[in-house]
């Protein structure tokens, strides 16, 4: 079920690029929690394309419909379904890309795995695919909020070239990343972000860059020994999002370079629970979560469609040369801010309702 996503908490994405609309469906919610479109809107407001001129000028309000699931503004514990329909569609923009695989994109690859493909946009490879996963990540995060109190909070830390300073990871908010177009809370680092994407974007080129994340106030004890840890079931979420190339939490690579003395997080007594002096761990040790912050970086490839001229060969293997049609973000990252917290949301709310399952006192649920 490549599809479907979740143990638990379970989600199925649905709709390809171009059809008559993309959408979800949720198993697994809990009943009786207060949720509407608004719950849900504000992430697909941060996802949406058209926002900037730096984004891709494809117009679309994706306004998310509640279809099932809920009464009387209320979860019913059965299955949510969510949709959102495609209005801006243009399938004729791609006509030139019928026999000519792009490079670097999924058009060889869905070819010759299914014998067909979605002619338009990149199918279900699109990231327009990834609005399902921003809906029910957003109804997982409010579960998270209300029962653990947890924020995740996602930005952009790099671009091209571009590094950012490293903010607060303690206290930093949406409110301070949204102040800018790029997202970018290091508001020196956000001037050079929107220069260099505005420059790629008129040379019919595109860049790559990274997410950063965190994720405060969670229980000590998410995830499970072996096979499904924590940072492995989040390495597979942020990998599966389109784009990404790279998944690192803690200290990541960088820890490769360090000696043990060094890189070790001492314990110590924080109130009422043993927490740790530095955090190296990124918050999960032998993939389980030790109740300090989890943060992790997630590498996003330059968009494989770019106007540019390029040498390339058509499905036949005859030579040719192709400039890609159609409207493209010359850069994911601003997008990808809200799916990174999102699928986040995901995996933490499933494996807290996982962990849940072990409840017991006296062999007595709690």
């Amino acid at each position: 079920m490549s599809s479907t996503f979740g143990k638990i908490f379970r989600v199925t994405t649905f709709g390809e690029s171009h059809c008559k609309g993309v959408g979800v469906v949720v198993d697994g919610c809990p009943p009786g929690l207060e949720l509407s479109e608004t719950d849900i809107q504000f992430q697909l407001d941060r996802r949406k394309p058209g926002q900037s001129k730096l984004t891709t000028e494809r117009k679309e309000s994706d306004q998310v419909v509640i279809l099932s699931g809920v009464e009387n503004g209320r979860s019913l514990g059965t299955p949510i379904g969510l949709m959102v329909a495609n209005r801006d569609q243009r399938p004729g923009d791609y006509s030139d890309m019928q026999a000519i695989p792009r490079p670097s994109h999924a058009d060889f690859t869905y070819q010759v795995k299914y014998g067909i493909r979605a002619g338009s946009g990149g199918g279900r490879a699109s990231a327009r695919e990834t609005i399902g996963r921003v809906a029910a990540g957003a109804i997982a995060e409010k579960v998270l909020r209300q029962v653990y109190g947890v924020q995740i909070v996602a930005w952009v830390s790099a671009v091209g070239d571009i590094d950012a300073s490293q903010p607060d990871m303690e206290n930093i908010t949406r409110q301070a990343v949204d102040k800018n177009l790029v997202r970018c809370p290091d508001q020196a680092a956000a001037a050079k972000i929107t220069g260099a994407i505005t420059e790629a974007k008129n040379a019919k080129d595109s860049l790559g860059g990274v997410v950063s994340c965190v994720c405060r106030n969670l229980p000590a004890g998410l995830g499970e020994p072996v096979f499904d840890k924590l940072d492995a079931l989040l390495a597979m979420a942020m990998l599966s999002i389109p784009a990404t190339k790279g998944f690192e939490v803690g200290s990541g690579f960088a820890g490769a370079r360090m000696r043990g003395s060094q890189h070790n997080d001492p314990f110590i007594q924080k109130g009422k629970r043993l927490g740790t002096v530095t955090n190296y761990s990124g918050g999960i040790q032998g993939g389980i979560s030790n109740a300090e912050p989890v943060y992790f970086r997630v590498a996003f490839k330059p968009p494989a469609t770019i106007g540019r001229e390029q040498a390339t060969a058509d499905f036949k293997g005859k030579e040719t040369v192709l400039a890609a049609r159609g409207r493209h973000d010359p850069c994911v990252v601003t997008r990808a801010v809200p799916i990174v917290e999102t699928m986040a949301a995901l995996v933490l709310l499933d494996c807290a309702m996982r962990q849940s399952t072990r409840c017991f006192k006296d062999l007595t649920p709690c």
